[in-house]
């Protein structure tokens, strides 16, 4: 008789949770329309647009190419063969979606990377001495760079 009382206790008990069953479950994901190309060392890569909704975008491909941008072969990153466009302009390259892969020498991007700063710097300077021609002694404009450093009298 225990037994069969045990048992009814044992049935309306919710079973034991495992670790593996008090895991979160895993979620569903999209799959990225521009998978991540393998890296070569001394290059930098990018998806350059060669069109958009079905029109070609003769502008943008040339300056990428002016700029030193050079398309990528599908021999280059052969993961990428499955998946390029059939209809694309560039037969021997990967393009997806309107988006060509690109690639450029590192030391490329490290000498573009250092003109955009460059002319970065040389605009806040423009800007910082417009804004200073206006200034009067009489009442002086705020200016973030002046630090002021004072000393207590040690007491």
């Amino acid at each position: 008789m225990t037994n069969v009382a045990e048992n009814k206790v044992g049935a309306d008990r919710a079973p034991r949770e495992t670790r593996a069953e008090a895991e979160r479950p895993k979620s569903w994901q999209p799959a990225s329309t521009l998978p991540e190309p393998d890296k070569d060392a001394g290059y930098t890569y990018r998806w350059v647009r060669v069109s958009t909704l079905g029109q070609n975008d003769a502008r943008n491909t040339s300056s990428a190419f002016r700029e030193g941008w050079e398309p990528v072969r599908i021999e280059e990153q052969p993961k990428f063969q499955n998946i390029t466009d059939p209809d694309s302009r560039f037969k021997d390259n990967i393009e997806v979606a309107g988006l060509l892969l690109c690639k450029i020498p590192s030391d490329f991007m490290e000498q573009r990377r250092a003109h955009f700063e460059q002319m970065t710097q040389s605009q806040n300077e423009s800007v910082d001495s417009n804004f200073m021609r206006e200034n009067d002694p009489r009442m002086p404009l705020f200016t973030e760079r002046r630090s002021k450093t004072s000393f207590g009298s040690g007491k």
